[in-house]
């Protein structure tokens, strides 16, 4: 039997294979961004392309890129299809 540690990976290994795919990036605030992950920084600056804004749920408006301050970062997340 394998360890959990052995089959989990690291934050940075997450967010390495997430880069050019959808994901969630929810904020302190409660607003959702979804869109494809061009970028990050140390900070956990984000850079999203194809962007949609959601909050409370409900979409709110469509941007081409966005770039969020990684401050107001609550967590990234691979989006469902």
């Amino acid at each position: 039997m394998e360890s959990a540690s052995s089959t989990q990976r690291s934050p940075a290994e997450f967010l390495g294979s997430v880069i050019g795919r959808p994901v969630i990036v929810k904020l302190n605030s409660g607003i959702d961004y979804r869109g494809v992950l061009a970028c990050l920084d140390g900070y956990m600056n984000v850079a999203l392309e194809q962007t949609e804004e959601y909050v409370n749920g409900k979409l709110k408006n469509k941007y081409g890129d966005c770039f969020i301050r990684g401050n107001n970062v609550l967590y990234i997340s691979p989006q469902r299809s």
